[in-house]
């Protein structure tokens, strides 16, 4: 059972943080003005941010008896979305803020990556449920 509680909330994790980088953030850009989807994503990425960190927690603490290695990469998971949040966020707002402009492509770049590279191991994970060939 606690297999089944991971498996889902990897995909959980996985299809939120595709949904959130590929949709959510691309459509705010496209259906609002610059400010406003600026502004909105600011106060959404928080809460992205928690939901990464706690279903990556989660999942990695119930998948742990079955499956070390896969409970070990939501672990990274959730453990570097930890700075991400509490630094490179605020220096990516804070960059915004005063104009900085290839100071935020660096630093939103890094953010692009980490998420890339989050979505990555997650989908690892996934793929580590299915039986052998």
């Amino acid at each position: 059972m606690l297999t089944i509680l991971a498996l889902l909330l990897t995909a959980l994790l996985f299809g939120g943080m595709v949904l959130y980088a590929f949709g959510f953030a691309a459509f705010l850009f496209t259906a609002l003005p610059a400010e406003t989807a600026g502004a909105t994503i600011r106060r959404a990425f928080p809460h992205f941010y928690l939901f990464v960190l706690i279903s990556a927690a989660v999942a990695a603490g119930l998948l742990w008896p079955e499956d070390p290695l896969g409970a070990v990469l939501l672990a990274a998971i959730a453990l570097s979305t930890i700075p991400t949040r509490q630094r490179l966020m605020p220096a990516i707002n804070r960059a915004t803020d005063s104009g900085a402009t290839s100071r935020f492509r660096w630093l939103h770049a890094a953010s692009v990556m980490i998420t890339l590279t989050h979505i990555a191991l997650a989908a690892w994970v996934l793929i580590r449920f299915l039986p052998a060939a």
